[in-house]
């Protein structure tokens, strides 16, 4: 795919990569939750690409829900204030809760969700990321699950955007804004 006009795309992680480390998170979901209700919850829109290849990678029962966060809008950077824009259609009390979000940099997204879904009686709430960015974090946030540790950049693909953006890029490339 063609960058737009200012912008250029660098792969820093393939889509063959990315497919074999979902394959090695699936193995381990699979182990670690044999026997227990497990609801994978996608926080959209960056997920969903992670999302159903990791659900396709898990061989377990399991029930698929959605929350839609913002703390970006159309910037780069995070702006610290988090606002739900869809909340859950089903309930998760009585479930264990794995939440599939693409990246986490800040940690205040992710530390917002834990107690929401907490306050809400699930048996369990953990994390899977795709993407950790730790020189970013602010807040201390349990990451169970991790696909990568990447560097401070703006990444896109693979779900990710900027603006809307390239999330249909098989790999997860760099942005660079000239």
């Amino acid at each position: 795919m063609q960058a737009q006009s200012g912008e250029r795309l660098e792969v820093l992680l393939s889509a063959k990569e990315v497919a074999t480390r979902v394959e090695q998170l699936g193995r381990r979901i699979t182990m670690d939750y044999q026997g227990r209700p497990l609801i994978l919850i996608g926080i959209l829109k960056g997920s969903f690409v992670f999302l159903a290849d990791l659900c396709r990678a898990i061989d377990l029962p399991l029930a698929v829900d959605f929350l839609a966060l913002s703390s970006y809008g159309a910037a780069t950077r995070s702006s610290g204030i988090v606002r739900i824009l869809k909340d859950l259609d089903h309930a998760v009390e009585g479930l264990h809760v794995l939440v599939v979000e693409d990246i986490v940099d800040t940690g205040l997204t992710l530390n917002y969700i834990f107690g929401h879904l907490r306050a809400r009686g699930a048996l369990s709430v953990k994390m899977c990321s795709l993407l950790d960015k730790p020189s970013r974090r602010q807040v201390a946030v349990p990451l169970h699950y991790k696909g990568f540790e990447i560097p401070d950049e703006f990444v896109v693909g693979y779900g990710l955007d900027v603006d809307e953006r390239y999330r249909n890029l098989p790999d997860v490339c760099r942005l660079i804004r000239s």
